[in-house]
């Protein structure tokens, strides 16, 4: 599903986000990435999404080259792409529904596709009650799974998730990435950005360690 050959990213300021990464994941795999602020957590993820090119090396998600990829292409790339970032980025003077629905409407969905796809993802969290609320009137974590239902309602076969539990309690944070597992056992691939070593290092999920721009760890769930 993903795979790095020696890629690298430099931005304009000479910054070395990443040097020679390479990996690969799986269809249906699920990996954590981790390291410390500043490691490249977030450009990696960028590669992935296409919101930034490398430098050098290769990108590959779905056998594509992200390098031959022209520019006018990359919005339906990324259809396939679920990502939730720490700051959910919801809409808060629109409903839980509405917010949800959003790339099914920008997509050209019917309105009754549409219906059952924001349903099915909402049920899919545990949110379906609330489609009619707005997002103000949410807990952390239940924007945070907002923001997770918008993510799949495509059913992307990729999902990218940058921090998701960044802002979250020990006990949150474990209910989503048990969503995140589910997602996973159906056959989505999975990569979650985090920092919280002590969370994942209790799931039985590969991690992926980045230090400095370099990849200096990647541990199988039996080591």
């Amino acid at each position: 599903m993903i795979r790095f050959v020696n890629a690298s990213k430099r931005y304009s300021s000479g910054f070395d986000a990443l040097r020679d990464i390479s990996f690969h994941l799986d269809s249906g795999e699920m990996a954590f990435l981790t390291g410390h602020s500043g490691a490249g957590k977030s450009s990696l993820l960028k590669l992935i999404a296409l919101l930034e090119r490398s430098s050098r090396g290769q990108v590959f998600v779905n056998n594509q080259n992200l390098a031959k990829i022209p520019k006018r292409r990359i919005p339906y790339f990324r259809r396939n792409i679920g990502i939730i970032f720490q700051d959910h980025q919801l809409l808060f003077d629109r409903t839980v529904y509405d917010n949800v629905a959003l790339p099914l409407v920008i997509a050209g969905y019917s309105r009754h596709d549409t219906g059952k796809r924001v349903r099915a993802a909402l049920d899919k969290v545990g949110l379906l009650s609330k489609e009619k609320k707005y997002p103000i009137t949410l807990s952390g974590g239940e924007q945070q799974r907002v923001g997770i239902a918008r993510a799949v309602v495509n059913k992307p076969p990729l999902i990218l998730a940058d921090e998701p539990t960044g802002n979250l309690d020990p006990e949150l944070s474990a209910e989503i990435m048990a969503i995140f597992e589910e997602f996973s056992r159906v056959g989505v691939s999975v990569m979650v950005a985090t920092h919280d070593i002590s969370l994942i290092s209790k799931l039985p999920y590969r991690i992926l360690t980045l230090k400095e721009g370099q990849l200096v760890n990647d541990t199988q769930p039996h080591e």
